[in-house]
């Protein structure tokens, strides 16, 4: 258990500017091969928008100016996805295609707008190392984290978080949500200490815990707000299990001068770094398009009629 007292998780911590988002896309996508042998699985779509187009445009919501992409050179097609490709936009125009040529243009980050980077994660060393390749590109402050397979929809969610973050007097703030007794053991969970609307103080994180011995049912997610001391706690960790190192330890270490909240976001969110989560999210997008309405009708017709045979 990462604990910190009472004390300094009430310290009142000033704030600053959130102008930098992480976004830590150097997985391999193991759980999704063969899909993800030759396509990166944040460029897998959900319907039509890639999970990585999700990320960026909650980004932007946030008003975010410096987008850092810690990637490996295996997935050079994130870099396409994520650039304008004024070529592309051409050869759809001449072929009357404007509307997705103006689509492709809107998605696409502007360099006239916001700052590009990309840095390249060559092993695969843990979270804690993907953030702090991207330690040396920051703008001063806090920086987001964004993991792109934890697709939250509905209010942007680092939007929330960012305007939570400058009145409520932590230094480091986390995504939570309440989980099943059974899902526990699946996340870092938090043990608050006290609930004011959506911001939950708490004096550590209990790493994946039985549900017996859990604090709470607070569990962690892709998303992170936390003060720009985080690269120097991340020089200064160990690594833990196959030499990872995980961003945890890090705000763990930081937490107990700055202060620890979580923030319990407005969005729905799907875990699409699971192939059940993925399907979910699809299912739900889907549900909520009149387009699909026929395709969804016709799928459960049969499955209605499978239970009705199995009953009988």
């Amino acid at each position: 258990m990462f604990d910190i007292s009472a004390q300094a998780s009430r310290a009142t911590h000033a704030p600053q500017p959130v102008r930098t988002a992480i976004f830590p896309v150097a997985g391999l996508g193991t759980r999704f091969l063969p899909a993800t042998k030759a396509t990166p699985k944040e460029l897998l779509p959900v319907i039509d928008t890639p999970l990585i187009q999700f990320a960026i445009d909650e980004a932007r919501a946030a008003g975010i100016e410096r987008f850092i992409f810690v990637s490996h050179p295996s997935k050079a097609s994130i870099e396409r996805h994520v650039r304008q490709d004024a070529n592309l936009a051409r050869q759809l125009r001449r072929k009357g295609k404007n509307q997705i040529a103006r689509k492709l243009e809107e998605a696409a980050l502007s360099e006239c707008e916001h700052d590009i980077v990309f840095v390249m994660q060559d092993e695969p060393l843990g979270l804690g190392h993907a953030v702090n390749c991207a330690a040396a590109h920051a703008l001063p402050g806090a920086v987001a984290v964004i993991l792109p397979d934890d697709l939250i929809l509905g209010k942007g969610c680092i939007k929330e978080m960012v305007d939570a973050y400058q009145t409520a007097g932590v230094g480091h703030m986390v995504a939570s949500m309440q989980v099943a007794s059974d899902k526990v053991s699946s996340y870092g969970i938090l043990d608050p200490i006290e609930t004011n609307g959506q911001i939950i103080r708490a004096r550590g994180m209990v790493e994946k815990p039985d549900a017996t011995d859990a604090p709470s049912r607070q569990a962690v997610v892709g998303r992170y707000v936390l003060d720009g001391s985080i690269f120097s706690d991340l020089d200064r960790i160990e690594p833990g299990a196959g030499g990872e190192y995980q961003l945890t330890d890090a705000i763990a270490a930081g937490a107990a001068r700055l202060g620890l909240a979580g923030f319990a976001f407005s969005g729905t969110r799907f875990d699409c770094g699971s192939k059940a989560g993925m399907l979910a999210a699809t299912l739900h997008r889907a549900q909520q398009d009149d387009e699909f309405a026929d395709v969804l009708a016709s799928v459960a017709a049969p499955m209605s009629a499978a239970k009705v045979t199995v009953a009988a």
